[in-house]
């Protein structure tokens, strides 16, 4: 570990760590806190062949309402947590498509407003280490599979189950005789890490429409050494006008390798620009696509996306078949290089592993965070990273437990099936321009 990650590490959390995932509490590190002796660092447990079939112990497969079904491997880290491989979507009836062949969280970055403590949770401050056994009541109707945590024992910590989520569509007949609708339902994948105070659900959901979902969403208690906030970095919590609890950042961020269709991958971005309309006319908007041919540090602004389009596979009308990044709601932090921008496109790397506080060992000059590896080089095997910020500014709910905030993206298929993949049978004839009664 550089003298960068220590000081960069969690503090005295990181020395309390060993005995906070056997079930004693911890506490942050207060601003100014002794640094603590360097907590040795476990084996991390070996990472298996990526198109390796895993054991039935470590695949997830599920079949759900409608005929959809996702089939995937997992894994789990102790610097990462839960990691995902070869991600795959069947579509009623239809063949297979491999959507990832990695997905995993990259960092939680988390910088207090009064610049006292600058968090790297995942390889900072034990993440990993800090996996919540979960009850069967945190997981209904849905499966628990343990894991092996070197130095804390077997934990029961990942929970696959199924959700209903309402409407997967509705449409009605111009004539009022019948309506198209259907239920949808969810898979959802999560494991519950405990650092500090803070508790994270990491929640991986794939829908029977081919659409998936990276959420976190902490939890647990806010840090009750950082009440400090006099100086206006704060919000008052309790009795009383003064200000206690930290204003802090929570910079999430994902890491993805697609391989769709188990060949390469490419990027494109669209931005699509509006001209006013003209006298009595209406506006006009035309839409430009760039392909992102070399490493990208990307920015969101209205109208624009990106999408990562197979290399090889097409759907049955002969499109390409893509995904796109549809970003939450996000607070984008100025405070460091890594975290100024919401996508980073680069050339795949074994040891480019975390956005921030790298301990993927790529070697001097290299850079340990993710914008530092955007260097122009030309893209023929992408990895994606998401980040996706919250400025969290303390409220009376907050405590006590404090109730979970969420904050995420998609991926949403385009032209991964020619149709809705849900679409009924007497539906679908209709491909292409419905009939002008339907």
């Amino acid at each position: 570990m550089t003298d960068l990650h220590r000081r960069r590490a969690r503090g005295i959390l990181a020395a309390l760590a060993a005995t906070a995932f056997l079930g004693t509490a911890t506490a942050a590190a207060a601003p100014g806190a002794p640094t603590p002796p360097t907590v040795p660092r476990p084996t991390a447990q070996p990472r298996p062949p990526v198109h390796a079939v895993c054991s039935s112990a470590y695949r997830i497969t599920r079949t759900l309402d409608g005929g959809a079904s996702w089939d995937m491997c997992w894994r789990y880290s102790t610097d990462a947590g839960l990691i995902l491989d070869r991600v795959t979507y069947r579509p009623p009836g239809g063949a297979a498509v491999r959507v990832l062949t990695t997905a995993r969280l990259a960092q939680i970055h988390v910088p207090y407003d009064d610049g006292g403590a600058e968090y790297d949770d995942l390889t900072g401050a034990g993440f990993g280490w800090g996996l919540q056994d979960l009850k069967p009541a945190e997981c209904p109707g849905g499966t628990l599979s343990t894991v092996k945590v070197p130095e804390v024992g077997q934990v029961k910590g990942v929970c696959a189950t199924t959700r209903a989520r309402g409407h997967a569509y509705r449409m009605a007949s111009d004539s009022g005789a019948g309506v198209h609708q259907a239920q949808a339902e969810d898979l959802l994948v999560y494991t519950v890490n405990k650092v500090g105070w803070y508790e994270y659900i990491s929640e991986w959901r794939f829908s029977s429409d081919g659409t998936i979902g990276a959420n976190v969403g902490a939890t647990g208690s806010l840090s009750p050494v950082d009440y400090n906030a006099t100086d206006g970095r704060g919000w008052p919590l309790g009795k009383g006008a003064r200000g206690y609890a930290t204003s802090h950042a929570h910079n999430v961020f994902w890491k993805l390798d697609f391989g769709l269709d188990g060949g390469r991958d490419r990027i494109e971005q669209y931005d699509s620009a509006v001209t006013p309309p003209v006298g009595d006319g209406s506006p006009t908007v035309k839409t430009r696509r760039t392909a992102v041919t070399r490493e990208l540090a990307g920015d969101a602004a209205n109208m624009r996306w990106w999408r990562v389009v197979s290399g090889t596979g097409k759907n049955a009308d002969g499109h390409a078949r893509s995904y796109e990044i549809v970003p939450g709601r996000t607070d984008t932090h100025a405070g460091r290089g890594f975290t100024q921008h919401d996508v980073y496109f680069t050339e795949s790397r074994a040891c480019e592993q975390y956005a921030s506080n790298n301990i993927g060992n790529c070697g001097a000059g290299a850079g340990d965070s993710v914008d530092k590896w955007v260097n122009g080089e030309t893209l023929t095997k992408p990895s994606v990273w998401v980040n996706i910020g919250f400025h969290h500014i303390a409220r009376d709910e907050d405590q006590q437990p404090m109730p979970v905030h969420w904050q995420g993206f998609q991926l949403a298929p385009r032209d991964a099936t020619a149709m809705n993949p849900l679409t009924p049978s007497d539906l679908a004839s209709q491909n292409g321009q419905p009939p002008t009664q339907s």
